[in-house]
């Protein structure tokens, strides 16, 4: 969405018209149900955390001053509601599927088993997410939490170290140790 459609579409949602909302879950849909899936590790906690959202949305629009930092206001909402729900749960660890699809069909276990159809695909992309995700926590919370939003709620290097009201050099050294930790993980888990 570009920047004038977006200004229209925040205009029209403030206006209470139900066409503005939908174009900005039309927009922001997807990212957003596929970082709260990647978060939560469940596509129904996901659809209800996406439902949620738009609710705090409808509350929360009137008084949000657009002056282009609607995206990482948006997903500081969502990661506020990740974090609230973990600590409701008491900190149980976060859960990343890879059998979700994408707008597309694809999932991350197909481009992760490759474009065979073998027998144990199924098996090996349970194995692959159980390995992921436990490679995932064993990150601290900050540096997860910057990683899943970069890479599975597709936020620009820049609109994170807005969201997160730091410099871009921290953001980045943040999602560089955070993959560079989990390459350590995932190679030695395979080394085992």
């Amino acid at each position: 969405m570009d920047p004038e459609q977006l200004r229209a579409a925040i205009a029209s949602a403030q206006a209470g018209e139900a066409d503005g909302y939908q174009a900005l879950l039309d927009a922001y849909g997807w990212r957003l149900f596929g970082y709260f899936v990647r978060a939560t590790g469940k596509a129904q906690d996901a659809e209800d955390m996406l439902s949620e959202l738009m609710l705090k949305l409808v509350r929360q629009l009137g008084s949000y001053d657009h002056r282009g930092r609607f995206e990482p206001w948006l997903f500081r909402i969502a990661a506020n509601m990740v974090r609230d729900r973990i600590r409701r749960r008491k900190a149980r660890p976060i859960r990343v599927s890879l059998s979700v699809e994408s707008p597309g069909g694809a999932t991350m276990a197909d481009g992760l088993a490759g474009q065979a159809k073998a027998v144990d695909a199924g098996l090996l992309a349970e194995e692959l997410s159980a390995e992921l995700q436990a490679a995932l926590d064993r990150l601290d919370v900050a540096t997860r939490e910057v990683v899943l939003l970069r890479y599975f709620g597709g936020m620009t290097f820049e609109e994170l170290a807005k969201m997160f009201e730091c410099p871009i050099g921290t953001v980045l050294a943040r999602v560089h140790r955070g993959l560079r930790a989990l390459r350590k993980s995932m190679a030695k888990r395979h080394e085992d």
